[in-house]
């Protein structure tokens, strides 16, 4: 017997018993669906981590300042470390593009009827922005742009005079213009920061395609001059973002920064730094992990599947016994009474394997498009994995049943009713 003839006598076989191999399929198709979807989703999910960083530049460092001082308000007392670390990245241009601090501005901004004082926001079972979200409030330097990895859309960027001769001036994101201006152009109107005029001189652009910019917050912000605390005011910022040069190694980089700031800070307080790289390859790592564990459980319906297809290989074995009793009787090899109940246990393993594959690329786009906005097929890697796995199933577990008939001896087997 030839490899179609096997084929073909396999297919008449399942063909045969629709609703028995429908049953049997169902086990392999749901680990199948089950595992697709969850790599797929979790490496959406990756993906839209990697566009969130993308997007707020690469080569950034982050530094955290802690001060031991406290007053008896709990307000902290560190003095403002950002002036000698400003001095400090701008004699290293050769290896830095910027620095510039993180400070929040709590102050309450509007424009016309406009007021953060009563925008109002919640989230849809979607995961979308209902209502108006009030912009974050930066106090940030000249360079805060470069560190940012942010780009003008209209007017001009901060800069070193902004800070030098206290300008009221403010540049904001894009999400924020449309948040008090709509469609009118914000370069030249005038914002009221705690009852103070502050001039739109700039708007950067969006940083995200509008597909996941409908969901973020990234650019929801205005950004003053950090010398702007004097009326404003709040506390010294504590977190600082240092933007290093592409082609620069962060590892040479990072303890210069160090040492610097091991000198400044003394024993007044402690310090931090660390690549953003970091925190995306730890969250990377996390992923991976869940994906791991959540594909291990699913994985458990697919030996659950596979026990399935040897327990009903074995009832097709009790079945055919006489069939095989003659084929044995008129010659037949053991070789091809193994191959012929393999190939078929392989069948239909792999029909469930690839109505798993369907259903699991259908899962993947659905649920990626819900949870991340962003829309996932399961790479080629994945599909091809799936299908192999499938068909490895049928073989591992049919093994058994194969073996079994192929023992069978045809006097006995064909005594069988």
């Amino acid at each position: 017997m030839n490899i179609m003839q096997a084929f073909k006598m396999a297919w008449k076989s399942i063909w045969g018993k629709k609703g028995r191999s429908t049953l049997t399929i169902l086990g392999i198709f749901i680990g199948i669906a089950a595992v697709m979807t969850i790599v797929s989703v979790l490496e959406g999910m990756k993906e839209f981590t990697r566009q969130q960083y993308a997007a707020m530049g690469s080569n950034r460092i982050s530094v955290y300042i802690w001060s031991y001082s406290y007053d008896e308000e709990g307000n902290s007392l560190a003095p403002d470390y950002f002036p000698n670390l400003y001095n400090y990245c701008n004699g290293m241009r050769q290896y830095i593009d910027g620095v510039t601090p993180q400070g929040n501005v709590n102050a309450t901004v509007s424009y016309g009827t406009k007021s953060t004082a009563n925008m109002e926001y919640s989230w849809d079972e979607n995961g979308n922005i209902t209502g108006e979200m009030p912009p974050s409030l930066y106090y940030v330097s000249d360079q805060y742009s470069a560190c940012s990895n942010l780009t003008l859309a209209k007017g001009r960027d901060l800069a070193y005079l902004d800070m030098k001769n206290y300008n009221q001036v403010c540049v904001i994101g894009a999400q924020a213009a449309k948040t008090f201006f709509g469609s009118a152009d914000p370069v030249g109107k005038e914002l009221q920061v705690n009852g103070n005029p502050f001039l739109v001189v700039g708007v950067y652009g969006s940083r995200l395609s509008e597909e996941s910019a409908a969901t973020s917050t990234i650019d929801n912000f205005i950004a003053f001059p950090y010398t702007a605390r004097r009326l404003l005011g709040g506390e010294a910022p504590s977190q600082f973002t240092v933007k290093a040069k592409d082609n620069v190694n962060l590892n040479e980089i990072i303890p210069q920064l160090g040492g610097f700031l091991k000198g400044l800070v003394g024993s007044n307080g402690s310090y931090d730094v660390s690549s953003e790289n970091q925190w995306q390859d730890y969250q990377n790592e996390c992923l991976t992990q869940l994906s791991l564990i959540l594909g291990g459980i699913a994985a458990i319906s697919l030996l659950v599947g596979g026990i399935g297809i040897m327990n009903i290989m074995l009832v097709t074995v009790t079945e055919r016994t006489r069939e095989i009793g003659i084929r044995r009787a008129i010659g037949a090899q053991r070789a091809s009474i193994v191959a012929q109940f393999l190939i078929e246990a392989a069948m239909l393993c792999g029909i469930g394997g690839l109505v798993g594959i369907a259903v699991g690329t259908l899962g993947s786009v659905v649920l990626s498009t819900f949870l991340v906005q962003i829309t996932v097929f399961p790479p080629l890697w994945v599909t091809a994995a799936a299908f192999a796995l499938s068909v490895a199933l049928g073989v591992l577990f049919g093994i058994y049943p194969a073996a079994k008939a192929s023992k069978l001896q045809p006097v006995e087997a064909l005594r069988a009713e």
